[in-house]
């Protein structure tokens, strides 16, 4: 069998979403303290690795395999560890499918940096992308109860999700805030000066490696060329936008704009495309932009003022901006040979209400399954770090390692050069930990 150019460029694609991992493991990483960045970039990293396990052996039979309990969920059973695959081009979507749960995984531990344990996270990640990503996947692209046969589609419609507004974004915002929520306020949270981004490259590097992978991300399902020109110049505009937006609100809240609103802006553009990519015209894409990066740029400060530690903006730009680029296709998707649409295109309230219900279910589902999941951890293993652990830094907790090195003692791993003075250089480091952790500990 030879390959098509289809196929290709699938398997293309699919390896451009996979590098979006991670590049979010560059963005986030940045966004953190410099006591903290390895601990994130390993929850993308070992994202990739638990993930892509599950997807194997069953997540995807879960999304995509035959309907079970009603069109809740692909049955797990069907060809489990992708066995039946064999000789045939099936691997080609699966492989493509793996790197969106992957991603979408990752994404949640934005709202937890900083002090969530990393075996928790661990025994979190392969129970979430089995039992909250695989069926909502498989509702709305598995033929499930969103799709146009399915309990809820038949009824209100079939809501258009091309790329993933309702099963990455919404879902991976909904589940950051019921992880920020369960594992409670960092110490020090609004007041604490260094709990700003420590690097500020880094995000800028990831949030470049993010664009350039979206366009796998949005484009790896094209059917035409005209198809796909059209998700190519849409992913490229929204963002675009959605930047220009941000950045206008920093200048005209905070008199400047900034290096960090203008990766975020890209991002909340990206975010907001992803469900519309194909379905818009560029204009409309420019728009869609515009609102999504506005209306993110405001919607972070309200952790402060509601008191919920989304720590790296999850909730703000990924559930924010999913929601809108979900629901504004009632109002502004293009009609389909004719028929159809959006409420301008006068395709009447029926795409608009079926797009809200999508939403509306997702967020449901995710916000109990995924408190579920984060409580029965919480309450047994515990999903938090402890009090001392989190000021001396969850890099050298969690991890033995810190980011960089300061000062020559060794401290960026285990290894310490000189042999015969290790024992006094971790005993002197030792004792300068534990005397400022109590300091801090009785401030």
């Amino acid at each position: 069998m030879e390959l098509t150019t289809t196929q290709v460029w699938m398997m293309v694609c699919a390896a451009l979403v996979l590098l979006m991992t991670p590049a979010l493991a560059f963005f986030y990483g940045g966004m953190t303290r410099a006591k903290s960045v390895l601990n994130m970039m390993m929850m993308s990293f070992s994202a990739i690795a638990l993930v892509t396990v599950v997807w194997v052996l069953w997540g995807n039979s879960m999304a995509g395999g035959g309907a079970s309990l009603g069109g809740l969920m692909g049955n797990p059973a069907d060809g489990f560890g992708m066995g039946s695959m064999l000789g045939t081009d099936g691997f080609i979507a699966a492989g493509y499918g793996a790197t969106f749960a992957i991603i979408t995984v990752a994404l949640i531990s934005g709202a937890v940096a900083d002090r969530a344990k990393f075996s928790a996270w661990m025994v979190f990640v392969p129970v979430w992308v089995t039992v909250v990503y695989a069926p909502i996947a498989f509702w709305v692209w598995g033929g499930g109860i969103l799709g146009a046969d399915g309990a809820i589609g038949s009824v209100v419609g079939e809501a258009i999700d091309f790329a993933g507004g309702t099963v990455v974004h919404i879902n991976a915002g909904v589940a950051g805030l019921i992880l920020a929520l369960i594992l409670g306020k960092r110490r020090g949270f609004g007041k604490d000066p260094s709990q700003r981004p420590h690097n500020i490259p880094f995000v800028m590097l990831g949030a470049a490696l993010l664009w350039f992978g979206w366009f796998g991300f949005n484009g790896g399902a094209a059917s035409t060329a005209e198809e796909a020109g059209l998700i190519w110049v849409n992913t490229l505009a929204a963002p675009a936008a959605a930047l220009l937006g941000w950045i206008l609100v920093e200048r005209l809240r905070d008199g400047h704009s900034t290096s960090l609103g203008a990766a975020s802006g890209i991002v909340a553009g990206l975010v907001a495309i992803t469900p519309a990519c194909a379905n818009i015209t560029p204009v409309a894409a420019i728009g869609l932009g515009i609102v999504a990066g506005v209306a993110s740029a405001l919607a972070v400060g309200l952790k402060y003022r509601w008191g919920y530690d989304d720590s790296l903006d999850v909730v703000g730009v990924h559930l924010v901006s999913g929601i809108i680029g979900t629901v504004a296709l009632g109002f502004i998707a293009l009609p389909v040979d004719g028929v159809g649409g959006g409420l301008f295109y006068g395709g009447g309230f029926g795409q608009l209400w079926a797009q809200i219900v999508a939403c509306l279910v997702v967020m449901s589902f995710t916000a109990i399954m995924t408190a579920i999941i984060g409580l029965a951890i919480h309450k047994t293993m515990g999903f938090r770090i402890t009090t001392e652990h989190e000021i001396a830094g969850i890099d050298l907790m969690q991890h033995a390692e810190t980011g960089y090195e300061f000062g020559g003692l060794g401290t960026g791993g285990t290894f310490v050069p000189h042999p015969a003075t290790s024992a006094h250089l971790k005993s002197t480091a030792a004792d300068k930990d534990a005397d400022r952790v109590k300091e801090e500990v009785n401030a």
